[in-house]
């Protein structure tokens, strides 16, 4: 197994590693210690079906029920699929993942992981970036961390707030989905130690205790502060590419810039999490 940083806080690319084949103890302990120091784990050149892939991200937790059941593989539907070729009712195209978020914050317990396989991808384009929320609450003023130290966020499905919209839940998927959740603003990494700002702009309805406007403004300067180009690691995707992040310590989001007539198709499998704190 041979590794390479990806940057000097974000990402680290994993070589010589077959998913398909059994791994001994010394090669799942340094990926899961890989993954845990450095955010998102590039695991090049696989070759998975569905089960295998499942197979595989169990070496790092128990799988996550994912919310959305229209988009889950009839022979493997704890995996579920992201493609460019879906559409909202209203004719227009829908791009998973599009904007800045973390995944399934509207859960109780989040998942603290989700992972990607790359099946099917545009010549150019279609990035992922992802946003290290450690080295963005690290850098915060520490008037603003003792501001937003006991600030609670209620998470919900679609924000009103949002600019993104989601497809509609399913009607399986509704009885499973709370109305809202209630999570800190910044919340401590279970594994690490180390504090990260939490924050969805598509999931967070409202701020416990701040008025609509202030909370508004609050989450706008948190963000544009975030996702500071310094922060980010931008993620060129290659077939056979498994990519797996860290939920409760970076956002993410994909890119839209390429052309539609080719398809975006990438699998994708949850880990899960514990109650933010």
């Amino acid at each position: 197994m041979i590794t390479h940083l990806l940057t000097d806080h974000t990402g680290v690319e994993v070589i010589g590693v077959d998913l398909t084949a059994p791994l001994n103890d010394k090669i799942k302990s340094e990926l899961i210690d890989a993954f845990h120091r450095h955010l998102v784990l590039v695991i090049r050149d696989q070759n998975l079906d569905a089960q295998q892939m499942l197979d595989a991200v169990r070496l790092f937790g128990e799988v996550f029920a994912q919310h959305n059941k229209r988009f889950s593989l009839a022979d493997c539907p704890q995996i579920h699929y992201l493609s460019n070729e879906d559409h909202h009712s209203d004719g227009n195209r829908y791009i998973p993942g599009a904007g800045f978020h973390t995944d399934h914050s509207n859960a109780p317990e989040p998942p603290k992981a989700t992972v990607l396989f790359a099946r099917s991808l545009p010549e150019t384009g279609g990035d992922t970036q992802f946003v290290n929320m450690y080295s963005a609450y690290d850098d915060l003023s520490d008037t603003i961390k003792l501001k937003i130290a006991d600030l609670k966020a209620v998470h919900v499905y679609q924000s009103r707030h949002s600019t993104r919209k989601l497809m509609p839940l399913s009607e399986e998927s509704q009885k499973d989905v709370l109305d809202s959740v209630v999570h800190p603003l910044v919340r401590t990494h279970p594994e690490t130690g180390r504090k990260a700002l939490y924050i969805n702009p598509i999931r967070i309805e409202a701020i416990e205790g701040l008025p609509e406007p202030e909370t508004l403004t609050l989450l706008d300067e948190l963000l544009a502060h975030a996702t500071q180009e310094k922060y980010q690691y931008r993620h060129k995707w290659r077939l056979g590419d498994l990519v797996m992040w860290d939920n409760r310590c970076l956002l993410h989001k994909a890119n839209d810039d390429y052309d539609m007539t080719q398809l975006r198709y990438l699998y994708r499998v949850m880990l899960k999490g514990d109650k933010p704190i």
